[in-house]
């Protein structure tokens, strides 16, 4: 099987290549950037996928595309907004101009984010499943970061949501990432092709990206502790996320470009255990000083942040044959002693740049 892999030099572009070479296929990357680390075998091709220029030739004999380039992060404000559009939404309509151009026949498997849920799922006592709102300014400068029952305003129990749950992006990042998914399940549509869409939970691992607004909380709070600072945690850490593996990412990648029949449609792409961004600061914390570091809880808050999301994996297990198979401990050892921005196959700190639209994730 001939894959080519958009954003093949980024976070998980990285290891999925690496996982595609070493499974016997052949594996071209396209990138905006040069490999720091080239994984052997692999084809690299420099350019920009919104380039329409870059496509002449590139699609002979592949039989699958992963696209996995794309701008990552919440951003740092509405400033970011156009560079999102440009790298995300334009960059994947380029991408599909020219599949469409090639008449290609393949599969299409896409990068999406649990973002696109907004909020994870709730229940309230009383009213059962609820979809709370955004929260408020005034409630988050209170500290009362959990979501009331839109209805009576009384607690709520955090769920997990499936695919079908409806889909509310709350910041640029997700509304680009959502629109991503429209336009492959237009194009899959048109051209007869399946299409699926990975909603990716929060991703974590060797060669993760650093020291850039748009890392992700496992990479800001390690390079914290590695410059021997507590780690900040926003709110009050009960945040609940799914941390899933990059290699289980990967891996996740494979099964969808050869699971039969082909897969559609969106899949989560998780561990299935909930843990708090609490957890996570204080398991990195105790095994990288030891104890002498604890977590500072800031009650800091970003308005785009959602409180709880957490998906269930059952789509993809039943699908994809996809089950992670890193758990938080073994995952949270193996990131504490490895130093941040290296990966299996060595370093890969371009990763760590701000992401463009050819540069993977």
């Amino acid at each position: 099987m001939r894959v080519l892999v958009t954003g093949g030099c980024g976070f998980v572009g990285t290891h999925l290549a690496a996982t595609l070479a070493a499974e016997g296929a052949e594996v071209v990357v396209l990138d905006r950037v040069e490999p720091t680390v080239a994984v052997p075998g692999v084809d690299y091709r420099l350019g920009d996928l919104r380039d329409q220029a870059v496509w002449a030739g590139l699609l002979e004999g592949v039989d699958a595309v992963s696209h996995q380039a794309a701008r990552v992060g919440l951003g740092v404000d509405m400033g970011d907004v156009g560079d999102y559009v440009a790298d995300n939404d334009v960059g994947t309509a380029q991408l599909l101009l020219a599949l469409h151009r090639a008449d290609f026949a393949g599969r299409l498997v896409m990068a999406s984010s649990m973002v696109v849920y907004g909020e994870g799922a709730y229940r309230c006592a009383e009213h059962g499943g609820v979809r709370p709102g955004p929260r408020t300014v005034e409630d988050l400068g209170a500290g009362r970061f959990d979501p009331p029952c839109p209805v009576c305003g009384g607690p709520l129990d955090p769920g997990t949501v499936s695919e079908d749950a409806p889909v509310d992006p709350r910041n640029v990042y997700a509304a680009t990432k959502l629109h991503q998914e429209h336009l492959g399940a237009a194009y899959g549509r048109e051209a007869g092709v399946a299409v699926a869409a990975l909603r990716y939970h929060n991703v974590y691992g060797p060669g993760m990206p650093r020291d850039t607004p748009y890392a992700g909380v496992a990479s800001i709070f390690r390079s914290e502790l590695d410059a021997g600072r507590s780690p900040a945690v926003f709110e009050d850490g009960g945040q609940r996320r799914d941390f899933v593996h990059v290699t289980d990412v990967a891996r996740a990648n494979v099964l969808a470009l050869s699971a039969e029949p082909a897969p559609t449609g969106p899949f989560n792409i998780a561990s299935g255990e909930a843990r708090t961004v609490g957890d996570l600061a204080t398991a990195l914390a105790d095994r990288i000083s030891g104890g002498a570091l604890v977590p500072a809880v800031t009650a800091r808050w970003r308005l785009g942040d959602v409180r709880h999301i957490v998906a269930s994996p059952a789509r993809a297990r039943e699908m994809l044959g996809f089950e992670a198979a890193v758990g938080f401990a073994e995952g949270m050892a193996e990131l504490a002693g490895v130093p941040a921005g290296t990966g299996a196959t060595g370093p890969t700190g371009r990763a760590a740049r701000t992401p463009a639209p050819a540069a993977g994730r």
